[in-house]
């Protein structure tokens, strides 16, 4: 056995330790450009083959290799520049006051005017799509201080919404409110949600897509919920924000999830998903100016000058600005229609196959997102088998599940829609086959769910973190 496949068995998160040479210290000459391009070439080379085969859940948010050099190129010319430096470079701002426009118009924001004629959509340009959520929640506690005086904030959200405002809750000292979600709605009870609203409630939280199942929750009902309540309301379109438009425009039957909704105070949507930006870009958007504001942050009296930012980023790449800008432009509402459509038809057939298999069931009504669970047999050990078919499926839990994000890489691989169904098929007689054993799967997520479980998982992850972080 090669010193390779040594090294993969007994460390998979390490493949090319002892292939490729780790640095412990800054070289003292440098290296030859070729052979560090040679090396990179490799890696990538690698990594690629794996998304490029269509079995790849989400990851990759990819539109062709040619739109990809395109944007690559546009990065190029901007690489060097930090869009913090306005008074330098003012066509950064130029170019994000045009994606933050064009992100707004698609999701309806002239109809806030219909509201309220003061109001006006506005928004910031992000990191990603974690960074968005995080600045909405900052905003919305720094508001509800200044507004309504409250120092204990609480914020309430599904227990499907994304860990980032979890992670928000964390950084800025609010109290996210779960809401469980059950069999066979698993989208948020506004029910529910109206029972734990009370005076340190600043805002509510709604998906659309979440992401372990991809439905949208009852968003028109949270939108009365914060009217009444007088408090803010935003909804994560992270994910779906920049297909679902399209997905409403090609007939297909979408709720409301967007500023028509007059109780919608903010929203989030990633660019470098199906924007098909480059990594890592996302819009925050606001219902108006004056709930941006409680986003920005400035010190007007360091020793260094004043320092302002208006989000939590201080430095950030002009080439993700401009890569943005170019792609939402290159595409325009064709192209856009043209890639959901090629989504919607592989996702289409893919559910199809899944409704085929009757010891499969679908959650909810699908889009591009297709989850599944099964009370016949282990889903786990599907997950096992579809893992030997080079497939990688997103693993739920609480209750067991899987999903797959069907993105643009499904839509190059011919009859990719028909391998899916096959091998799924070939997985579910697979884990017939293996009932009453232990899934490998299941030695992660089976431990979950209780105040150990947690804990042993936390432990495991952190493990591996730190793992990945040594040479």
């Amino acid at each position: 056995m090669s010193d390779q496949e040594t090294n993969e068995i007994v460390d998979p998160f390490k493949p090319y330790k002892g292939r490729f040479e780790s640095f412990s210290a800054i070289p003292q000459k440098g290296r030859s450009k070729d052979k560090i391009f040679e090396e990179l070439s490799s890696m990538a080379g690698e990594e690629d083959a794996k998304w490029k085969t269509g079995k790849v859940s989400g990851t990759f948010y990819h539109a062709g290799e040619a739109h990809c050099e395109y944007l690559n190129k546009v990065f190029a010319l901007f690489s060097h520049v930090n869009t913090l430096q306005f008074d330098l470079c003012p066509s950064m701002f130029k170019m994000e006051s045009d994606v933050i426009a064009m992100t707004a118009n698609m999701l309806h924001a002239d109809a806030v005017k219909e509201v309220n004629p003061e109001d006006g959509v506005c928004g910031t340009m992000t990191s990603g799509g974690s960074e968005s959520i995080i600045m909405a929640m900052k905003t919305y506690r720094d508001w509800a201080r200044e507004e309504k005086g409250i120092k204990n904030p609480e914020i309430i959200m599904p227990h499907t919404a994304h860990p980032a405002f979890d992670k928000a809750g964390m950084y800025f000292g609010i109290k996210m409110v779960h809401i469980p979600v059950s069999e066979p709605d698993f989208r948020v009870d506004p029910e529910a949600v109206a029972a734990q609203i009370n005076d340190n409630t600043i805002a509510l939280v709604g998906s659309a897509g979440n992401y372990p199942y991809g439905l949208i929750d009852p968003l028109d009902k949270l939108s009365d919920l914060a009217l009444k309540h007088d408090i803010g309301f935003h909804v994560d379109g992270c994910l779906g924000g920049f297909i679902l438009p399209w997905f409403e425009k090609l007939g297909r039957d979408i709720p409301i999830f967007d500023f028509r909704l007059p109780g919608v105070t903010s929203m989030s949507a990633d660019t470098h998903k199906y924007g098909f930006a480059l990594k890592g870009t996302s819009v925050v958007l606001y219902r108006n100016s004056k709930l941006r504001r409680f986003q920005y942050f400035n010190t007007p009296d360091w020793a260094g000058g004043m320092y302002a930012s208006p989000t939590a980023a201080g430095s950030r790449s002009g080439g993700l600005t401009a890569a943005t800008w170019a792609s939402l432009l290159y595409l325009g509402e064709e192209g856009y229609l043209r890639e959901a459509k090629a989504i919607k038809d592989v996702a289409d057939a893919m559910i199809e196959g899944v409704k085929g298999i009757p010891e499969l069931s679908l959650v909810g009504d699908p889009t591009f997102v297709i989850s599944f669970g099964s009370d016949e047999v282990d889903i786990y050990h599907v997950n096992d088998f579809m893992n030997t078919r080079g497939w990688r499926f997103n693993c739920l839990q609480l209750p067991p599940g899987m999903h797959f994000c069907v993105t643009m890489p499904q839509t190059f691989v011919p009859g990719i829609a028909e391998t899916f169904t096959n091998d799924l098929k070939d997985g579910v007689a697979y884990a017939k086959s293996k009932a009453g054993t232990p899934a490998e799967t299941a030695a992660i997520y089976g431990i979950a769910g209780s105040l150990e479980g947690n804990q042993a998982v936390t432990e495991m992850v952190y493990g591996v973190f730190d793992h990945l972080y040594s040479l």
